[in-house]
């Protein structure tokens, strides 16, 4: 165990109190602290907190692994804003990815990662190069479960090696550790505290510590690229909205998400059934009600202790969690201070503080990984085959069209660029896939990650055999390459266009065009095939397409119900 990390608790708090006294970190030397090394081509380098030392990695990469970027928010700091790590003397060795969030395992159940889990990983190439555009990746899972290192689809060696740049990976809280809005636990000292959104402060506060610290690693602290997949991109574009985040990222990329906040009240009326369960499970009350009589006659110092000393396994075990391990908890809450109380509606009055330019889009074939994992209906029907068709379509409309529409929908509204990533279906004839594999998953969801990050790989080692095979390698890295391209030139200039490029021009969203395009990504054999898709989406036009093709009432109804899975 490194020293840094063997101080007291009690130490650790007390400097916690001293060294942070807002939500963004500051830069400014104190009395401990260091200065930042130049970039010259050795993988030991100092940052403001201390030395770390990297390692070869691959693609021709170094990599430091395990980075942390605040303090563990342990003990009294559960349910607080991120406190600003101490600098340390010893040198780190950064050659191990940190604790995973606390969560529930997928399938099996059970319990694992920490609380403490504020940890980064960066990756660059081996070069002298500094000013690299800086790519930092948000992992996805709901806001409940994963990790940057839960599969090897999201490690940073590919981006780093082929497309020249400095990645970034990060775990932050999750679940009820991430986002909680209890009564009992504002001090009304700190609004940042008080908020609930602690894994959304935790995000701000890893792109601090890289506003503080990537010159170290030849990064360009004003060209930072903000991305996400999934649970990831929601909370790119809750940032999006966030006065905290501001100057801190000023490119966004959202993969396969919209944005969805829940309101203050929401997320306290979960906090108060929280509390009724725990009660019940420790047999303070006999049920629900009685737990929730129990729970307005403990006064608020009595409700507050009783919740910090619940463990990690007693706060987890008594919600309810589907077969992915995720569960009910509200997250990304519209606070009124860390967020907009407007939530994404924010995006239709203009009044939004960071208008970066901004790449999003969707699968061809979203759901189908949720039909196929739930086994609810048999891959061979045509109930599976119209529930992932409108399920997809329900997918690009909520989380690209619309989504695209609303946020240019202003005078100073940032440039949109829309995709749709097709490969994996067999819309042009015989897929990449066998023929099994195309109708049971096509272009499902998370498809598109080892295609933008260049690893190569399909939900780790889970599905990669099956379907990264002999026969569709070129087709997926000529694929990969060219959409990699794309997106190197968005991260140095906020354009995927390069001017002498032989790729198509990414036309960026018009929505007061009749017909505006979407960019699809997509193969015949092993040529790339890229083209613009005119077509703007609306939910309400699917439903009349559904309706329209497919009739009989009863079925509409088991379709429209699939359809819906996991589009929260």
């Amino acid at each position: 165990m490194n020293s840094y990390r063997l101080f007291p608790v009690l130490i650790m708090l007390t400097i916690s109190i001293f060294l942070t006294s807002c939500v963004s970190y500051s830069i400014k030397k104190a009395e401990g602290y260091y200065e930042t090394s130049q970039w010259e081509g050795d993988p030991l380098v100092t940052t403001v907190y201390g030395k770390i030392q990297g390692s070869t990695d691959r693609e021709n990469t170094f990599s430091w692994k395990g980075i942390p970027y605040a303090l563990p928010p342990v003990g009294q700091l559960r349910w607080k804003k991120p406190r600003r790590h101490w600098p340390w003397k010893n040198t780190l060795l950064a050659g191990r990815f940190g604790e995973q969030a606390s969560q529930i395992l997928a399938v099996v159940g059970g319990i694992v990662g920490s609380e403490d889990c504020l940890f980064l990983n960066i990756w660059r190439p081996q070069s002298t190069e500094r000013g690299l555009p800086v790519y930092v990746f948000l992992h996805g899972g709901g806001n409940d479960i994963g990790s940057a290192n839960a599969v090897t689809d999201y490690y940073g060696c590919g981006v780093a090696g082929k497309s020249n740049m400095v990645f970034v990976s990060l775990n932050y809280r999750l679940g009820i550790f991430g986002w909680f809005l209890h009564p009992a636990l504002a001090e009304d000292k700190d609004p940042a505290d008080d908020s609930g959104n602690y894994g959304t402060l935790d995000i701000v506060a890893a792109l601090s510590w890289i506003r503080e610290n990537i010159t170290a690693f030849g990064g360009d602290p004003d060209r930072v690229t903000l991305a996400g997949h999934s649970s990831g991109g929601m909370n790119v574009l809750a940032l999006l909205t966030s006065p905290l985040a501001s100057g801190l990222f000023h490119r966004a990329v959202v993969e396969s998400a919209y944005d969805l906040t829940v309101s203050r009240e929401t997320a306290l009326a979960f906090a108060e059934g929280m509390v009724a369960r725990l009660l019940v499970r420790d047999r303070l009350a006999p049920d629900r009600n009685a737990a929730e009589k129990a729970a307005s006659g403990m006064s608020k110092e009595e409700l507050r202790k009783y919740l910090y000393s619940k463990s990690v396994k007693q706060l987890l075990e008594v919600q309810e969690h589907d077969f992915l391990g995720m569960t009910e908890n509200p997250a990304i809450i519209a606070d009124g201070y860390v967020l907009p109380e407007e939530g994404g509606k924010v995006f239709e009055t203009g009044a939004w503080p960071n208008k970066v330019p901004l790449i999003l889009g969707t699968n061809r074939d979203e759901t189908k990984l949720f039909l196929y994992f739930t086994t609810q209906v048999d891959w061979k029907t045509d109930l599976y085959a119209f529930a992932a068709k409108y399920g997809s379509l329900r997918w690009k409309a909520r989380c690209a069209d619309e989504l695209a529409t609303r946020i240019t929908s202003t005078r100073d509204a940032p440039s949109v660029y829309v995709y749709r990533f097709d490969w994996g279906c067999a819309e042009r004839g015989k897929g990449p896939f066998p023929v099994e594999w195309t109708k049971r998953l096509g272009a499902f969801h998370t498809l598109e990650i080892p295609f933008f990050l260049g690893t190569d790989t399909i939900l780790g080692i889970l599905l990669t055999r099956d379907l990264f095979t002999g026969a569709n390698r070129k087709s997926r890295e000529n694929l990969s390459r060219v959409i990699m391209q794309y997106l190197a030139v968005f991260a140095a200039t906020g354009n995927p266009n390069y001017r002498y490029s032989l790729q198509p021009v990414w036309k960026s969203w018009n929505p007061a065009a009749d017909r505006t395009e979407t960019m699809v990504f997509d193969a015949e054999g092993d040529r790339p095939v890229l083209k613009g898709e005119p077509g703007n989406l609306k939910i309400r036009d699917i439903e009349r397409m559904m309706r329209n093709e497919l009739k009989e009432p009863s079925f509409i109804e088991k379709v429209m119900q699939l359809s819906k899975l996991y589009l929260y």
